[in-house]
């Protein structure tokens, strides 16, 4: 969430990843241990019955938030603060998938009649970890994103306890699970795919915010199943000529200058985008993740990145030029990558790319074991100690588990 990262997260299933992020950030010298009212004694001379004083303990009213300016301000303005919305108004349908600092949920709003995912951070731990300033950069950056290809931001607020950043809902997945299931996917598909992520990252650099977590969980999908960009939480905004040095993201998708620590700058989400569309073609990762950056470092410097002979020389030119490891000379933006042979005969006009549902997404989405690798071993105890009193309310008639697989979130 936000601009310099500092959580990790490792995913279950073939192949295995990791995502980490080795800051600068110190922890907020802050604290919300809640010191909600100190008592209050109020003496007479003479009691009513004539006896000593008698103290008297002033409680607030139950229903009126009572948590210290500087837990509430801290988060303004990015956070509305706002009462949470009543039985009447959110519905619980179930759990997406266990975030970095909290749950996502599934929500239908009773009164759009429409489905949204809300991601759940409590400030405790926002504040205890020290990504406050990447939370709030987080939404700045969401807000400013209106584009066809781009997972939409739809509201944000804050409670007494805590952030809640309410997202459309996919109910189709993410790419990785349709990955998982396909294996590869043919050269048509993957110009399809690269065509619309490219438009999103050429939007995204022009504005001047790098992504920095490039991947195909982070690629939801429409009901028609084209590609949406998600999960803005280490984004971080770049003025042109800016470098970061923050080393974040996820380890197998990293380019060479953000594994050494920088300086790196909006060309480093290119080649994360060449990792993907070689994994997506050849149904494995160039090389598997390591448990350090460092040694993957190590590894990424000397390996070729040679696709098979087999592939069309349009598509190995293309991923040589993203795969470059002088940041350089890579290829870096959208209107290069649009000229390439590899598009040629190829629409960039969202409205065209659009035309067409993807055929064989909706062919995957309709497996048995859909549910199952969408799940990616995720344990399910993590859901069935949860109590969704504590966050909102309890869903009615409702399984703890969203049906529809963990990942369609935020």
């Amino acid at each position: 969430m936000g601009s310099d990262a500092s959580r990790t997260r490792t995913r279950e299933g073939p192949p295995a990843q990791r995502r980490l992020s080795h800051g600068f950030l110190s922890n907020v010298g802050l604290s919300i241990n809640q010191r909600l009212a100190h008592s209050a004694v109020f003496s007479r001379p003479v009691g009513p019955d004539g006896g000593p004083p008698v103290p008297k303990l002033l409680r607030p009213p139950e229903d009126i938030e009572t948590t210290p300016p500087a837990a509430i301000s801290v988060f303004l303005p990015e956070f509305p603060q706002r009462k949470l919305p009543g039985r009447d108004h959110f519905q619980i349908l179930g759990f997406i998938a266990k975030g970095s600092y909290g749950p996502i949920l599934k929500v239908k709003d009773i009164f759009k009649e429409k489905t949204y995912a809300v991601k759940v951070l409590p400030k405790s731990d926002i504040l205890k970890h020290g990504v406050l300033e990447q939370s709030k950069e987080e939404v700045i950056i969401q807000r400013q994103l209106k584009h066809p290809f781009i997972h939409n931001l739809q509201d944000c607020w804050q409670t007494q306890h805590h952030l809640f950043i309410m997202c459309d809902y996919c109910s189709t997945g993410d790419l990785y699970t349709y990955w998982l299931l396909k294996g590869r996917f043919g050269e048509d598909k993957v110009r399809l795919f690269a065509a619309e992520l490219g438009s999103a990252l050429g939007f995204l650099h022009d504005l001047g915010i790098v992504h920095r977590d490039i991947k195909m969980e982070n690629i939801l999908l429409s009901d028609q199943g084209h590609l949406r960009l998600s999960d803005f939480g280490l984004s971080r905004r770049l003025k042109r000529g800016g470098r970061a040095f923050t080393i974040c993201g996820t380890i197998q998708y990293m380019a060479p200058e953000v594994l050494s620590g920088g300086p790196y700058n909006h060309a480093a989400d290119w080649w994360s985008f060449g990792i993907m569309l070689f994994s997506l073609v050849t149904g494995e990762f160039p090389l598997p993740a390591e448990s350090d950056h460092s040694t993957m470092l190590n590894k990424v410097t000397y390996f070729p990145y040679v696709l098979p002979e087999t592939f069309s020389s349009s598509l190995i030119l293309l991923l040589t030029e993203l795969l470059c490891k002088n940041p350089v000379k890579r290829l870096r933006n959208l209107e290069c990558f649009k000229m390439r042979a590899f598009f040629r005969g190829t629409s960039f006009d969202s409205l065209l790319l659009q035309k067409m549902p993807v055929d064989v997404i909706l062919e995957l989405r309709t497996q048995p074991d859909w549910a199952a690798k969408a799940m990616r071993g995720l344990s399910l105890d993590y859901f069935h100690n949860f109590d969704c009193n504590t966050i909102l309310y309890s869903p009615t008639e409702q399984s703890p588990i969203d049906q529809h697989g963990p990942e369609h979130g935020c």
